[in-house]
């Protein structure tokens, strides 16, 4: 059966960056009342970066639901990432929150081996966490603000699998985030766009890399889905007609990404290694 899901134009709202859950109108939806697991993911391990909100706590729930144990990494939202951790328990499962800045290499490694100590393992990793801000001229990105977002989006990405690879055994699974911004870069996002352009080729690159120890790795690439993110980074107007653009005339919601994270986190997906998965409400994906 089709769900309803709101359509813009969506209130007008602002945020601090990063920005939060609960001062969203509406509210995201991550699964909360609607996903149903079905122990596709019995007894794993899955590290969660930017796990605390959005797509990755849609993800996290989903996890726990199909039966994983979850650590979540996340900057410093505290109230969401508490959020998420009660819904993973209260599926029996084991939670692990970790704050930090993941743009930090010797953060990502604690990252990895809090996995390992307190989780007993990694079989799944998704490097989800992402930085962005809107800038209309080039001349407008400043040095620190052109390196947060490499070290944010992709250079944590290259340390937590460096990190995680040597714990993974045949099996496992590496998920990174992407976007459609990665082959449709958005001129706004000029920063971000790069980054996620980088992201879908590490994917690819590293998929062929892990192949011969049994670790796929592949992309989702997400269009405009409703989280934090873009209160927090967008104007106001983009807000307000946010997802407007692409054939189903809305964003998506977290929730509805997550069948795709938990498909390419299980292990009867075995032959699926260095693709990249496009969710973007009807919108073709070159």
């Amino acid at each position: 059966m089709q769900r309803e899901f709101p359509q813009p134009p969506y209130p007008n709202q602002k945020q601090p960056m990063p920005g939060l859950t609960s001062k969203m109108n509406p509210r995201p939806d991550h699964g909360e009342t609607s996903y149903k697991g079905s122990g596709k993911l019995a007894g794993m391990k899955a590290v969660i970066t930017g796990g605390d909100s959005g797509i990755g706590r849609a993800v996290a729930i989903a996890y726990a639901r199909e039966g994983a144990d979850v650590l979540i990494a996340y900057l410093d939202e505290s109230e969401d990432a508490q959020e998420v951790k009660a819904r993973i328990e209260q599926e029996g499962r084991k939670a692990v929150l970790i704050p930090g800045d993941l743009s930090d290499p010797r953060h990502c490694r604690s990252v990895i081996q809090r996995a390992v100590d307190q989780l007993g393992g990694i079989d799944i990793l998704v490097n989800n966490a992402a930085h962005q801000a809107t800038f209309s001229e080039i001349t407008e990105i400043s040095d620190e603000e052109w390196e947060v977002t490499f070290k944010t989006n992709i250079h944590a990405m290259f340390y937590l699998t460096k990190a995680a690879v040597p714990h993974m055994k045949p099996g496992s699974a590496i998920i990174n985030t992407a976007s459609v911004n990665s082959d449709m870069p958005n001129p706004i996002l000029l920063a971000y766009a790069t980054t996620k352009g980088a992201i879908q080729n590490f994917t690819g690159g590293l998929a062929q890399m892990l192949a011969e120890k049994g670790i796929r790795v592949n992309a989702v690439a997400p269009g405009p889905i409703w989280t934090p993110l873009i209160p927090s980074t967008m104007p106001e107007e983009a807000v307000k007609n946010f997802g407007k653009q692409v054939p189903m005339k809305r964003a998506g919601q977290p929730a509805e990404l997550a069948t795709t994270y938990v498909m390419l986190a299980d292990p009867l997906s075995s032959y699926t290694s260095g693709t990249t998965i496009a969710v973007t409400g009807g919108k073709p994906f070159i």
